[in-house]
């Protein structure tokens, strides 16, 4: 059966790792990566040998990467004619420009969270709508933090149905790396409710969401706490089932030592994960408290690789190469090593 062919647009924090996703999927192509600069990233692809070939973003600017000696194999155009489906992982703004191109074409394409909505015809999650996006020319991922989170409410949501939620997010600043926040010594508050609990009802518009968004100046990882409201009743250890049998949400155990979200980083470079990335969110067993009818946990979000497992998806979707969301889930958890923990 022929491989769908893919490429990827912006080698950055997402872009990098989406293509190191797409090149372990059996059935995909990973045809090659667009890029301006000559990026830490980019430089580093270079270091490596460019196990993925590298076209320029801007043929003007072609210069900046041959200078440096990073061969390119021609232009964003180019790649765009030899693959079924773009996965864009430009700065946002960037991508809602690159459709006109996707669109000269006929090519599918994959957005991520920080275009506008209307950059697409589904706004996609591989768990919670995998049908509304097949066949989809375009698509538009959520954000990391909403993915995370629709992972675990979607998982409660189909054992016994949820009623409304409401959480505060705790949301790091900046990915490793990245000084354009500054060196900061403060918590700030955003307008309430957040464009998280936005997101999850667009998503899944039978379920009330509300919330409470703080941006913290740390790198490694979200923390969300959700307080849901269920329609059947459930407890701390049916959940904690629940939970465990989903193969991208991780449990996780203070007594462990697992005390936050640095320890879970350090726990995902020990495993030998390149970059340090995880796929799953995790939740903390110790922090699944009932309140009344409600019950509540705390969740990390891994920024910068949560979104990969869904983005292959989309493409699944898209492209029809499986048709239920059982089926697309499974092949991009087998294809990612991911598995029940």
């Amino acid at each position: 059966m022929r491989k769908v062919k893919v490429g990827v647009a912006g080698y950055g924090v997402i872009g990098q790792r989406l293509a190191d996703g797409v090149a372990l999927q059996g059935d995909m192509e990973l045809v090659g990566v667009a890029d301006v600069a000559p990026t830490l990233a980019v430089m580093a692809l270079h270091e490596k040998g460019m196990p993925y070939r590298l076209f320029t973003a801007m043929p003007e600017k072609a210069g900046l990467l041959t200078d440096k000696g990073i061969p390119v194999s021609g232009t964003l155009e180019d790649l765009v004619k030899e693959v079924d489906i773009m996965l864009d992982a430009t700065s946002a703004g960037v991508g809602a420009k690159n459709k006109e191109l996707y669109q000269k074409y006929g090519k599918k394409a994959v957005f991520q969270g920080g275009e506008k909505n209307s950059v697409a015809d589904v706004f996609f999650h591989g768990y919670a709508n995998y049908e509304k996006g097949l066949g989809a020319d375009y698509l538009k991922l959520t954000s990391c933090n909403t993915t995370g989170l629709i992972r675990a409410i979607d998982c409660i949501d189909r054992a016994v149905g949820v009623q409304r939620t409401a959480m505060t997010i705790i949301r790091r600043v900046a990915d490793p790396g990245d000084y354009h926040r500054g060196l900061t010594n403060a918590l700030e508050v955003e307008h309430a409710p957040s464009h998280q609990c936005l997101d999850l009802m667009t998503i899944m518009p039978h379920i009330a969401a509300t919330g409470i968004l703080v941006h913290t100046p740390v790198t490694h990882g979200h923390i969300i706490t959700p307080v849901v409201t269920t329609k059947t009743p459930v407890g701390k250890d049916e959940l904690i089932e629940m939970f465990r049998a989903h193969p991208r949400i991780r449990m996780v155990r203070l007594a462990d030592g697992f005390k936050g979200n640095a320890s879970l980083f350090r726990y995902a470079r020990d495993l030998g994960n390149p970059r340090g990335d995880m796929y799953e969110i995790a939740v903390w067993e110790e922090s699944i408290v009932k309140s009344g009818d409600d019950i509540m946990f705390a969740l990390n979000i891994p920024q910068e690789a949560v979104v990969i497992p869904e983005n292959i998806d989309a493409i699944r979707a898209a492209m029809k190469m499986q048709l239920t969301r059982e089926e697309g889930t499974a092949a991009t958890n087998k294809y990612l090593g991911m598995k029940v923990h």
